[in-house]
């Protein structure tokens, strides 16, 4: 995998990994709706919900920790 470096608006910078995922048909038109209502990408939908899950499986994951260290963690208690 390769990261690449966004900047933000603020000036912030952050590491992303481009990945490529398939979802059933139904899902996707729903996340597509979604995302034309609230005038947003498809991308930013799925980064948003993958955001709500990761804070509702792990709530005290700090933030900008990566999911796998968060499950090795989990694991291990």
């Amino acid at each position: 995998m390769r990261a690449q470096v966004k900047r933000h608006a603020s000036g912030a910078q952050e590491r992303t990994i481009r990945a490529s995922i398939s979802f059933p048909e139904d899902q996707y038109q729903v996340l597509e709706k979604i995302a034309v209502e609230n005038k947003v990408s498809l991308a930013w939908v799925v980064r948003d919900a993958i955001d709500g899950y990761l804070k509702a499986k792990w709530p005290l994951l700090p933030q900008g920790t990566d999911a796998e260290d968060a499950q090795q963690t989990s694991e291990r208690a």
